[in-house]
């Protein structure tokens, strides 16, 4: 696996210099290779989602995370922009998509196992495109058709779904590896690795926390 614990903790860095005017942190040790990419914040025990933003174009991974770390956390139209006194309660997750495959069946494809990312013309003659990570299928319970209408949904199409219409959906699946790390993981984490790295900014106080 490509994706690790690291990028989790980077995405961390950045929103918590970001949200503490801190300077970024400097460049991480993990590989710089392009993927696509999705940066997902999700909140409290439930695990409510917070914000998740990613790009299907291959991106340099540090300058990529980078971005997508703050769009997803400040700028998901869905949510207001995430703040310092939300932090202790956000996890973070990083996913690299991989085996990206055009198929002609919107059905060909399977829950659990795969993303799907579809294109469709809405019913003001818009070519419009959405797109769910594979977890979220099967974390809401959904079968193939629940999963392509909320999708459909998510992409603005407000006209009543027919067969008919499913069968205009161009779909691409794909995969991805994912990783997830609490706030108390990340901190627990730059506490071992604080040194070594030489962060450039002060670790959060603990007590400030509690």
């Amino acid at each position: 696996m490509v994706v690790s614990a690291e990028m989790c903790c980077f995405c961390f860095d950045v929103l918590y210099c970001h949200l503490y005017g801190y300077q970024p942190p400097r460049s991480p040790r993990f590989t710089n290779d392009p993927y696509p990419l999705f940066v997902t914040w999700k909140i409290g025990r439930d695990k409510r989602l917070r914000g998740c933003i990613g790009t299907f174009s291959a991106m340099n991974l540090h300058s990529g995370l980078r971005e997508y770390t703050l769009t997803s956390a400040l700028k998901d139209s869905r949510f207001p922009p995430v703040t310092r006194d939300e932090l202790p309660r956000l996890f973070c997750s990083v996913s690299l998509l991989t085996n990206f495959e055009d198929v002609c069946d919107y059905m060909d494809w399977e829950v659990g196992v795969h993303g799907i990312r579809i294109e469709f013309i809405n019913e003001k003659g818009s070519k419009r495109t959405a797109t769910y990570l594979p977890e979220v299928a099967k974390e809401q319970g959904w079968d193939h058709i629940q999963t392509i209408d909320s999708l459909l949904r998510k992409g603005g199409y407000k006209a009543p779904i027919t067969n008919e219409f499913r069968k205009t959906i161009k779909l691409t699946r794909y995969r991805s590896e994912k990783m997830t790390m609490s706030y108390t993981e990340y901190l627990a984490h730059r506490q071992h690795h604080h040194f070594q790295n030489g962060i450039g900014h002060p670790l959060p106080p603990y007590n400030h926390y509690s």
